[in-house]
Order: structure tokens, then sequence, then C-alpha cells
């Protein structure tokens, strides 16, 4: 059956963001399709800001609400489908979460644009962020974080990503060889590949991207 375009949420994105990778990830995941808008940050559309109350990318609007948080996007795709159990993980894969888009993400952004931070050391932040990777390099004992995929690994991961392209070949050289070896498997995945296909700006003219496709 053809899907009416119409009847879809709207998920408004941006590529390269590592909020809206996981959302996408999550929504892939889980077989909710919606319509794709791509935002370009620089010249964001009247339409999404009028929606977005952050005015901040992910930002999934279905027919009764806005939600414009990108783990709670992930949740409430997987909430009404988790094939892959991503869901079923100890409670703390929440707290890790926690320090990923807390501290983590605060020190990743320094070291990345340390110019924004004028009174940020950004070697000392490259470190406090450098401490959360060890942890993680630490606890992969297996293939993922809880030994199996789950909620956990797809929320970090695309941070960790970003945090690597910073410098890659100083990544490289730090002594995490499981996270090294984690990072590079996602990067190289058929699901991560399938979200991050390139697609014109939204303008209200536009033929609607169904995603997944």
């Amino acid at each position: 059956m053809a899907v009416d375009p119409s009847s879809l949420p709207i998920l408004w994105s941006f590529r390269r963001c590592p909020y809206a990778i996981r959302a996408r990830l999550a929504l892939q995941a889980s077989g909710q399709t919606v319509a794709l808008r791509e935002v370009v940050l620089r010249d964001k559309p009247d339409a999404f800001l009028a929606v977005s109350p952050s005015a901040t990318v992910p930002c999934l609007q279905t027919a009764d609400a806005v939600i414009d948080e990108s783990l709670d996007i992930m949740l409430w795709a997987l909430r009404r489908n988790d094939p892959l159990g991503w869901l079923d993980m100890p409670t703390e894969g929440m707290a890790l979460i926690a320090r990923n888009d807390g501290p983590f993400k605060q020190a990743l952004d320094r070291t990345k644009y340390a110019i924004r931070y004028p009174d940020s050391d950004p070697s000392e932040q490259r470190a406090a962020a450098s401490q959360f990777l060890h942890d993680l390099d630490d606890r992969l004992t297996h293939d993922w974080l809880f030994g199996r995929q789950s909620l956990a690994d797809i929320a970090i991961l695309p941070f960790v990503r970003q945090f690597a392209a910073i410098d890659r070949p100083l990544f490289d050289a730090q002594p995490w060889p499981r996270l090294r070896r984690w990072l590079d498997r996602f990067a190289a995945s058929v699901e991560f590949t399938a979200v991050m296909s390139r697609h014109q700006p939204w303008r209200p003219a536009q033929a609607p991207i169904i995603f997944p496709a």
C-alpha cells in the first residue's frame, strides 16, 4: 500500500548532527516512517522555527505532539516497535547516555569549537572527554557496551564519531583499541550508511522525502 506523505510525522533533521543521526537510526530500526526535512542550520526555514521550541534538530512533528529532544524521539520510536531489542538494557545504560549528553558533549564542544569558548582550555577539555572514552573502552569487553547492541550504543556512538573526527590520528594513537573497533564497526555498518544519505535542504514546494526509504 502506498504511503500518503501528508499523513506522516515530519522529522526535521540535519545530516551531520549527531543528535539527528541517532534519531534517524532509531526511526530506521523501529520501521517508523516519517517525512524527512533537511534543515540548513545557518538558514533555518520559518516552518521549522514555528514548530521547534528550541530551534534545534532533530525535531519530530507528529499529529498530536512535537518531540524536540533526540533521545525522546528515539524512545518514541522504539516504544512503538523495537525489533532489535535496543530498549532491553540495564538501567546503567541511561546513566551512560546522560554522561554522554552532559559532561562528554560539553567537553567535546569545547575541544572541537575551542574558539567559541575562550575561557576554556582545549587540552583540559580533551582530557575530560578522553576520560569518558577510556571508561567506554574498559566496558567494551564484548562487541557492545552491554554484550549486545542496545539504545546506549546507538545514542552514544554518533558523538564518539564526532570526537574522533576532530583529530583522527590523535584519536587512533590513544590506548582504547576496543573503542576504535566499536566505532569503526558502527561507521562501516549498512545501518549507519543508510541514514547518512544526502538530501537537498527542504523548501515548501519540495516533494516529500520518505524515511526510511
